[in-house]
């Protein structure tokens, strides 16, 4: 499987990926990352925060944007140079978060794509928004044969 070039690639093109956050996922998470912030892994702490219960990790939701970039669009073999986000809503455990790129801009000579990314939970709020800037992958010259 390959990702799509920049010639292959077009302003407007969209890709997403959908899922449920579970609470295996913010414990592995915090397992992976050594994130052990209460207000993503202790209930009671959790309870007296502005939340009232815990949330997310928001680099756990934004991943869910890398999963689309790096499978989808460019997909396979794109490069990740630069990302924006902004947390404008919490992530609980139970939210099914949608992971969207969006194709906003082009550097055919430079091999760049940009991408509005975001994640909107099952509300259709949005609980993330930004940028990525992608290098995708370059078409294999062809070897001449005899």
């Amino acid at each position: 499987m390959q990702g799509k070039t920049v010639q292959e690639i077009r302003i407007g093109d969209t890709a997403q990926f959908s899922k449920t956050i579970s609470e295996s996922d913010v414990y592995s998470f915090a397992g992976v990352t050594g994130d052990m912030n209460p207000m993503h892994v202790n209930v009671e702490y959790a309870g007296d925060t502005v939340f009232g219960k815990r949330i997310a990790h928001g680099i756990l939701a934004t991943g869910l944007i890398s999963n689309v970039l790096g499978t989808q669009l460019p997909g396979p073999g794109v490069l990740y140079l630069e990302q924006t986000s902004r947390f404008l809503k919490p992530v609980f455990i139970g939210d099914t978060i949608t992971a969207t790129v969006e194709v906003i801009e082009i550097d055919e000579a430079k091999n760049r794509v940009r991408l509005r990314t975001y994640c909107t939970n099952q509300k259709n709020e949005v609980t993330i928004d930004g940028e990525a800037l992608m290098m995708p992958r370059k078409e294999k010259k062809k070897v001449a044969t005899s």
